[in-house]
C-alpha cells in the first residue's frame, strides 16, 4: 500500500531545482535530525511511495513538486563525519541514530502552492502542514490531501 509524505527543505540549503540537477534526479534525504521525522522515514517510507517537495524558510514557502521514494531508510552517514555539519559523535555505523531514504524527483508544479493558496481548500482542513506549530521536516500527507495539491499544482513530468 503506498503512503504519502511531504518533506521540507530550506532552498538555500537544498531546492527542488537542486534535486533536478543531481545525477538521475536523484538525492539521499540525510541531515533530519528530528527524531519523529526520523522515525517517519525509518518506519514509515516505503520505496514507491510518494512524496511532496515544501521550500520552507523562503519568500513565499511553498510546495513545488513531488518526488517518489526510490530507496528505503539506510544510516545517514553525514553523521558519522565530524566534518559535516549535521554530524551526532553518539550515532555510530554499529548502532545508528539518523536514517535516511533516496528521493527521486517527479513533476515540477507549474503553480507553486503557498500556504496561503492551500487554506480553506476543502479536504486539506486537517493537513499537517497548515496547522499551527507544525514544523516538522517530514510529515504524512493522507492519499486525498496529496491528490488535492498535486492538482492545485498543475504539475508537469521532469
Amino acid at each position: 500500500m503506498r503512503h504519502y509524505w511531504l518533506v521540507q527543505s530550506e532552498p538555500a540549503a537544498f531546492s527542488f531545482d537542486d534535486l533536478l540537477a543531481t545525477s538521475g534526479k536523484t538525492t539521499p534525504w540525510d541531515g533530519v535530525r528530528n527524531y519523529q521525522a526520523r522515525n517517519f522515514m525509518r518506519d514509515g517510507m516505503k520505496k514507491g511511495d510518494l512524496v511532496l517537495f515544501y521550500h520552507s524558510s523562503t519568500e513565499p514557502t511553498a510546495v513545488v513538486g513531488a518526488a517518489r521514494v526510490v530507496r528505503e531508510s539506510y544510516p545517514d552517514a553525514t553523521a558519522f563525519d565530524p566534518r559535516d555539519p549535521h554530524y551526532d559523535a553518539k550515532s555510530t555505523r554499529d548502532a545508528p541514530t539518523w536514517m535516511m531514504v533516496d528521493l527521486q524527483a517527479v513533476e515540477r508544479f507549474t503553480q507553486p502552492l503557498g500556504l496561503g493558496d492551500l487554506r480553506g481548500v476543502p479536504g486539506l482542513e486537517q493537513m499537517a502542514l497548515l496547522q499551527k506549530g507544525s514544523r516538522l521536516s517530514v510529515q504524512p500527507v493522507t492519499a486525498g490531501e496529496f491528490a488535492i495539491v498535486r492538482t492545485l499544482g498543475a504539475p508537469e513530468p521532469v
